[in-house]
């Protein structure tokens, strides 16, 4: 009898712990995989957009103003926003990978991805984009698609839009008005190969960094200088520790907005459309700001003190030149590398 009453009562020990861990599941959130049942039940669902962006940098501008605001308004509090700038959740590689994973719900990476998806890596190849228009012709057609295809079967990323980071130039802590100018440089530039090869083709000696450490290595001067387009130069603060800008604009980094494929498929059509529209408008919206700020975020810089060179037709020839390796090694490694450099020349009918 004893035995009997112990085995019923283990019995009924079980089914509550197994009861209390079914519903602990259900009512814990916080990322993308434990929200994906959110659509399905009418559970409100909490999109955390991670980025590297300075709080007034224009991709945050447009996700404040644009992204957050449409997306919480028309899906009626089914979808909320909540947005981490300045490498709140992890530098680049880190909340990329957890768009990836799903710990994070979205995120507006640059191209991180580039080393397993090689078209991705077109995006940022030397002086090949001649302005704004162009760039954003060619990333918001069809090459642009064709760029991002392989994103959601080898990465597990549904991408919405592509946004700007702008032109690249360099700044640093001396003129650089000929190319001899870059020998024995210290560049902070992002931990790519093609930007690292770049930067070595120039004459420059690289230390790769996330841009979390960049104030501080230009500060004590571990690095002399570094490249980024000049609205993150205002928006990080770097004016402080630079005292010239290089106008390069020897790349074009576009960004992304992306989401975790697996969340994507949880969400209802009329929730996808919402984010899909919000993506597009706002990311349009920070192309616009982007352009248009570059005059006053120029005139901001040369007010702090900095010192503005235009290379002349003779310098920018002598870095394109440099960088000719670069294109030799592309189109050997692969078959479709120089159709597509010529479609995106075509483009700006070069």
């Amino acid at each position: 009898m004893k035995k009997r009453v112990s085995m019923l009562l283990g019995l009924f020990l079980s089914s509550v712990l197994l009861l209390t861990a079914c519903a602990g599941q259900q009512t814990t959130g916080g990322n993308a995989n434990s929200q994906q049942g959110g659509a399905a039940s009418g559970k409100a669902v909490t999109l955390k957009v991670a980025n590297y962006f300075a709080t007034d940098h224009p991709q945050n501008v447009a996700l404040r103003e644009k992204f957050k605001k449409i997306v919480e308004e028309k899906s009626g509090g089914s979808l909320q926003v909540q947005i981490y700038d300045n490498s709140k959740l992890g530098a680049e590689k880190e909340f990329y990978d957890g768009v990836r994973n799903g710990t994070i719900e979205m995120g507006i990476p640059g191209l991180i991805m580039q080393a397993d998806i090689p078209k991705m890596a077109v995006g940022e190849w030397p002086f090949l984009f001649k302005d704004f228009a162009h760039a954003k012709k060619v990333f918001n057609g069809p090459l642009g698609k064709e760029m991002t295809e392989e994103m959601e079967s080898k990465h597990g990323v549904h991408v919405l839009a592509w946004s700007a980071n702008g032109f690249r130039m360099f700044s640093s802590n001396k003129p650089i008005s000929k190319l001899e100018d870059f020998q024995g440089l210290r560049l902070r530039m992002p931990n790519i190969p093609n930007y690292i090869k770049l930067g070595q083709l120039l004459g420059a000696n690289i230390t790769p960094m996330p841009i979390s450490e960049v104030f501080t290595a230009l500060e004590q001067k571990v690095v002399d200088g570094q490249d980024n387009p000049i609205a993150t130069l205002k928006a990080s603060g770097w004016y402080e520790v630079q005292t010239d800008v290089l106008e390069s604009n020897h790349m074009f980094s576009p960004n992304l907005y992306i989401i975790n494929a697996k969340l994507w498929s949880q969400l209802t059509d009329e929730q996808k459309n919402i984010i899909e529209e919000a993506a597009k408008t706002s990311a349009e919206y920070e192309w616009e700001l982007l352009e248009k700020s570059f005059e006053e975020d120029k005139k901001f810089l040369q007010e702090k003190g900095i010192t503005f060179t235009t290379p002349d037709d003779s310098f920018r020839q002598a870095m394109e030149q440099a960088a000719q390796p670069l294109y030799e090694e592309f189109y050997k490694t692969y078959p479709w590398a120089k159709e597509m450099v010529e479609k995106i020349k075509k483009e700006a009918g070069q």
